[in-house]
């Protein structure tokens, strides 16, 4: 069985012990005579899934009590709308940090339903670094501060949370979301797709305070109204049933794995393995201003185009695929995800280093 090492910004690499399980549980999941994507979602069998995965996710990211986790549909895009529609209910005001192409579309929905303040933004730099934040620019009574802890593509991280008083973060975490440890207390909400540390693509889980949920705008649809889906525990319509499935694999997946924190020294480990070498390479940089790397997705450029063409080229022989970097952006980019082994990541430098050493002048 050929598997190769899978850089992709998502949908990205699953670990191996759990498509090994899924693969097990294909045609029939325990004595059920049935597969998970056959079931019932009313079925006991898929209560018990539904019901162990939020568990398990509750567990390993420590989420208090006072806080729903819904299932949904629609991605994280679907959120950009969700948000307002739920939050913008106070002074119909929200208070944003643009980093990078995902905010960016975030605000132009979130105007779509109020007032939008902007308070600092990294476009000018090509969002390779999280901006600073001056407090007293902050909306005091704002109905929300909204934030992208990770950013896929530019490969930015914001690595302190900003003093927001009592107004709610929310906080995108679909790229770093079960990466490293975190307190939930701090986040009104956390939302994030799961195609790139939780699962296949086809759920995105919200993380949400109960106090939050219950004064949607009049306007808002049924189906996105967060009070809709935490009254029938993601069950007021078929939720993606397999994905959920998959995800309660990769969570528990987590805890055998030592938990978060385990799988944060993990990350931390195969981060500096790359940017390390950047920062003493003659030929590979990294694009990101240092101190606001992201530990998921590490963008980096040679020092021509021709040269980066070769290098994604050469790299796919050697199995190291989905390396070419976002177009507003150039170069490639290496996603280490959660699943993305310690080995794959040192193999790279290796080829990487092989590859300066033909290439240096």
């Amino acid at each position: 069985m050929k598997r190769v090492y899978n850089f992709s910004a998502g949908p990205s690499m699953l670990p191996l012990e759990v498509l090994e399980q899924a693969s097990k549980e294909m045609t029939s999941y325990g004595d059920t005579g049935m597969s998970v994507m056959e079931m019932s979602h009313r079925s006991k069998a898929y209560q018990e899934i539904i019901d162990t995965t939020e568990a398990t996710l509750r567990e390993i990211m420590a989420i208090p009590d006072n806080y729903k986790v819904l299932f949904l549909q629609g991605g994280a895009s679907t959120q950009f709308a969700m948000i307002p529609l739920n939050l913008m209910n106070g002074s119909n005001k929200a208070d944003f940090v643009n980093t990078g192409a995902w905010t960016k579309k975030a605000i132009a929905e979130a105007k779509k339903y109020g007032q939008v303040n902007v308070l600092a933004s990294s476009e000018d730099q090509t969002y390779n670094y999280i901006p600073k934040l001056d407090k007293s620019t902050f909306t005091p009574d704002a109905d929300y501060f909204y934030i992208a802890s990770n950013n896929t593509i530019y490969g930015t991280k914001m690595n302190a949370l900003p003093d927001t008083g009592d107004v709610p973060i929310v906080a995108d975490m679909s790229s770093n979301i079960l990466s490293e440890e975190m307190d939930v207390s701090k986040y009104g909400v956390i939302f994030a797709g799961a195609q790139k540390n939780m699962g296949p693509a086809g759920v995105t889980i919200v993380i949400i305070r109960e106090d939050l949920i219950g004064n949607a705008m009049d306007i808002t649809p049924t189906m996105l109204n967060y009070k809709t889906h935490a009254d029938k525990g993601s069950m007021f319509n078929t939720p993606p049933t397999y994905s959920i499935y998959i995800a309660g694999l990769v969570f528990k997946w987590i805890k055998d794995m030592g938990g978060v924190k385990a799988i944060q020294a993990r990350n931390e480990e195969k981060a500096s393995l790359l940017y390390d070498y950047f920062d003493s390479s003659k030929l590979f940089k990294g694009t990101v201003v240092k101190e606001d790397r992201s530990l998921m997705n590490i963008p980096f450029v040679l020092p021509t185009d021709e040269l980066n063409a070769k290098f994604i080229a050469e790299a796919a022989k050697r199995d190291f695929v989905n390396l070419k970097g976002h177009r507003s952006v150039g170069g490639m980019r290496a996603s280490i995800y959660n699943a993305m082994p310690v080995e794959g990541v040192k193999k790279l430098v290796e080829f990487m280093k092989e590859f300066e050493a033909e290439h240096a002048e």
